[in-house]
């Protein structure tokens, strides 16, 4: 009997050791939480026990002891100075825009054969398989801002190909609001915070597009259903510009790259837009991890427009304020773009990360406009200095294959091409450039207008749009145009009127009737009463002036002694 029971405890201790009992409330905790809010319960899940000993930088262990620096001698402690100077400087440079955003891994698979228009490896062969890394965000919005603000999306792709990495950066829109490269800073100056208020202000937008008409397709774009999607996995996403590709023949290609959701197109009203931002500023970005945490992997299908004759058409195929006419080009299905892995930390690779659209491969020679050329050197740049010169040699980054002539800087410097030549041309075996027996020999030139079209934003507004969408429309761009100036209304209006009259009129009718209403009052809110002290003052702006007034000095004794 005695012994009956000591193997029955035995088997309890070893039981203990091997098997977790089931926590109902944590079973419950993880029914009903998304994976983003759970994420730490999920980490504590996969690791039962510590990940490890805690050290300091160097890896020197930390003794228990050192994580409290009360009564010790706080600057002998290693383990303090380190966390202090490293918190000091554990932010770098936040992005000038697309600076609030979100990224995932993921793979780019061919399904099609077009291998007649383009020799790039990464688009030929029928189930080739590329390794891609995404980042999606919102154009204007501070780090930390808010997901559904009435403004462009982004989707940045890169292809790490055997033949260097191919970076896509697209839009949620496919008209852009400029196409002179000069006006580039002064678009995102305007459409940022007021330098004095560091407040969105709509006199500024308003007063940059109306200085600049132009820009008014893409601003319908921004006022129309289009601006707010359902979560990044809701929206296509455009490349703008017209890529000249090529064949292994030296064929010359003009196209469009297009990602078409396979989610289906969902857009969020104002109001709708409105609420959710106001309990979750951070939907979009949580609802893309969410749905990867859930295997509800989000894809893409890449397509190309491809453009019949550029030689005899009777518009700018370049222009990227513009939409190519109908029948003027066919369409042709590349593959597909599956998101199926979250970065496990979030810095590493979202904030990290690089996009240039000046990062091509052979058989993509790329746009030809004036806007694209500058953005190749731009976008660089920006990375220098956000990241430092060696930002391709970051993980997220960095190509299968490089070999360069460049040397030292800034870390990360990876191998650091070790002890090649430093130099080009040499006699010492460095790497050398190779020749493309395919790479076109004619080339265009392309003259640029000007002049304003206004046609394309009246055929977005008239066909594009089904009645219900041209009343949002109208209402979005009311209510953006309350807050402005009658100048600045006047030349909105203008300018909508020249667009479209029946736009201009509705616009002009219902801005009247908006400014008739009351201002927004004031928000309704909880006053705290304050207990009196002992000379039954509730505030200092109920004491007397001569109490104000007296000035306390401290003595030694630890008492302040006013005096007048």
């Amino acid at each position: 009997m005695k012994s009956s029971i000591i193997l029955h405890w035995l088997l309890i201790v070893i039981g203990s050791k091997y098997v977790r009992t089931i926590d109902y409330e944590l079973y419950e905790y993880f029914n009903r939480t998304d994976p983003a809010t759970r994420q730490l319960c999920d980490f504590e899940e996969q690791h039962p026990t510590p990940i490890g000993i805690l050290t300091t930088s160097s890896g020197k262990p930390v003794d228990i002891r050192e994580t409290i620096s009360l009564n010790s001698d706080a600057f002998s402690n290693q383990y303090h100075i380190d966390l202090l100077t490293h918190a000091n400087a554990e932010r770098i440079p936040e992005r000038v825009v697309h600076a609030k955003g979100t990224a995932a891994f993921g793979y780019f698979e061919v399904t099609n054969d077009v291998s007649q228009y383009i020799k790039s490896d990464v688009f030929n062969g029928i189930g080739k398989i590329t390794p891609t890394a995404v980042r999606f965000s919102t154009v204007m919005q501070n780090l930390g801002g808010n997901d559904l603000a009435r403004e462009t999306k982004g989707m940045a792709v890169k292809f790490y190909t055997k033949e260097g990495n191919l970076d896509f950066v697209a839009l949620n829109f496919p008209v852009f609001f400029i196409k002179d490269p000069v006006k580039f800073p002064f678009f995102f100056h305007a459409l940022k915070r007021n330098p004095k208020t560091n407040l969105f202000d709509f006199s500024m937008r308003w007063d940059f597009f109306t200085k600049n008409p132009e820009s008014i397709h893409a601003v319908l774009w921004l006022y129309s259903d289009y601006c707010i999607p359902n979560g990044y996995t809701k929206m296509d996403a455009f490349l703008i510009h017209t890529y000249e590709i090529n064949n292994k023949y030296g064929d010359k290609y003009f196209v469009k790259f297009n990602f078409r959701t396979e989610q289906g197109v969902e857009n969020l009203p104002s109001d709708e837009a409105e609420a959710i931002a106001a309990r979750d500023p951070d939907y979009f970005n949580r609802n893309l991890y969410n749905a990867i945490e859930n295997k509800m992997y989000p894809a893409w299908t890449l397509e190309m427009d491809v453009m019949y004759d550029i030689k005899n058409i009777d518009y700018n195929p370049f222009e990227i304020t513009r939409l190519w006419k109908m029948g003027t080009y066919h369409t042709i299905t590349i593959g597909r773009l599956v998101l199926d892995r979250n970065p496990d930390n979030f810095f590493r690779v979202s904030e990290m990360s690089a996009f240039n659209p000046g990062n091509l491969v052979p058989g993509i020679p790329g746009p030809m406009d004036n806007l694209f050329k500058s953005r190749r050197s731009s976008y660089r740049d920006t990375q220098v200095y956000r990241l430092g010169v060696n930002h391709n040699r970051i993980e997220v980054n960095s190509p299968l294959y490089w070999k360069v002539y460049d040397r030292d800087g800034k870390p990360p410097v990876r191998d650091n091409m070790m002890d090649a030549p430093n130099y080009y041309p040499n006699s010492f075996n460095g790497p050398v450039p190779y020749v493309d027996p395919s790479r076109p020999k004619e080339r265009y030139t392309i003259l640029e207008a000007n002049a304003v079209d206004l046609d394309h934003a009246a055929d977005f507004y008239n066909n594009y749009l089904q009645r219900d969408q041209r009343e949002r429309l109208v209402n979005n761009t009311v209510n953006s145009l309350v807050p402005v100036s009658p100048d600045l209304q006047r030349r909105a209006i203008r300018l909508l009127t020249l667009t479209d009259i029946n736009l201009g009129i509705q616009v002009s009718e219902m801005l009247h009737d908006a400014m008739q209403m009351s201002s927004i009052p004031d928000p309704r809110v909880l006053i705290v009463s304050r207990q009196k002290n002992n000379n039954n003052y509730d505030s200092y702006s109920q004491m007397p002036s001569d109490v104000k007034s007296r000035r306390f000095d401290p003595d030694p004794s630890g008492y302040c002694h006013p005096h007048s």
